[in-house]
């Protein structure tokens, strides 16, 4: 099992940015897919986007496709997602993942996660 504690969610205008961070411990990061899962009040938890271990495949949800960036620093083990042009229905708490092995889209193959960082985004 890895560990994971996001940070750097907060309260931004519309069309502001924000980048949140994930650090890693416990097993080889490299060996893991890592990815952003989002969960808006009262909807259910979504793919936001994931990035192979290599750091050469990155794969986004349609609806933050152009906006958001994900990326991996293997020497600091921290994933981290870039956040522009936000939307008010970027609304919801980001949660990260680790998918051993995998490079998936699907929450069920991420067997860690972490607690969950609060994005509020303000018209």
């Amino acid at each position: 099992q890895v560990q994971l504690v996001e940070s750097g969610g907060g309260l931004v205008q519309a069309g502001g940015s924000l980048r949140l961070s994930c650090a890693a411990s416990g097993r080889t990061f490299s060996s893991y897919g890592m990815g952003w899962f989002r969960q808006a009040p009262g909807k259910e938890r979504e793919f936001v986007s994931v990035i192979s271990w290599t750091g050469r495949s990155a794969y986004y949800a349609d609806s933050v496709k152009g906006r958001f960036t994900i990326s991996r620093d293997a020497a600091k083990n921290t994933l981290y997602l870039q956040m522009n042009s936000l939307k008010p229905e970027d609304t919801a708490v980001y949660y990260c993942a680790a998918a051993f092995g995998k490079v998936s889209t699907t929450g069920t193959d991420f067997g860690s996660w972490g607690q969950g960082t609060q994005v509020t985004v303000s018209s």
